[in-house]
């Protein structure tokens, strides 16, 4: 092999290996940004690791909705799947939009049985709800697990949307 052969050999084997690094770095820094979802229900089995960031949705249970006295800004619910319910906290300020009986999906930690949450994201109209809490919600109507006047059903279309044919 001579020398521009050898030459030309090593810059593509140098290329290939950082290409390699460069693909297992990025791999890598996309496994610790992602957030896995989990319902009450997987919570409640102990499917959620501990002190790991995960998102949790779920409904807000009507009638948990606590404030701290001294701390307004202290919140604690729980949210249900209407198989099972999990406590969650928050210190910070609740969406708008954030009620009872409303979807919500949070993110953030467990710590113990409780839901330590450092962002809480409530649904933004009446016809929208995160994909994995419809999912979710869905799943266990089917198993008849939520009494009927607490049953998810999705919204229909406001109106059909066709094709102009000319």
């Amino acid at each position: 092999m001579n020398a521009v052969r050898r030459k030309k050999l090593m810059w593509v084997m140098f290329t290939l290996a950082g290409a390699a690094i460069a693909v297992v770095l990025v791999i890598y820094a996309i496994g610790q940004q992602t957030d896995y979802y989990f319902d009450p229900t997987a919570i409640a089995q102990g499917e959620a690791p501990q002190n790991k960031r995960i998102r949790a949705g779920g409904m807000v249970v009507a009638g948990s909705v606590q404030r701290a006295p001294d701390d307004p800004l202290s919140v604690q619910f729980a949210i249900t799947d209407f198989a099972e319910t999990v406590p969650v906290t928050y210190q910070g300020i609740l969406p708008d939009l954030f009620a009872e009986n409303s979807g919500v999906v949070a993110t953030g930690k467990m710590q113990g049985e409780t839901f330590v949450a450092g962002e809480v994201l409530a649904k933004h109209d009446e016809n929208y709800m995160p994909v994995e809490v419809a999912e979710s919600l869905k799943e266990n109507n089917r198993k008849g697990l939520a009494p009927a006047s607490e049953q998810y059903n999705p919204a229909e279309p406001i109106h059909k949307t066709e094709t102009l044919q000319q």
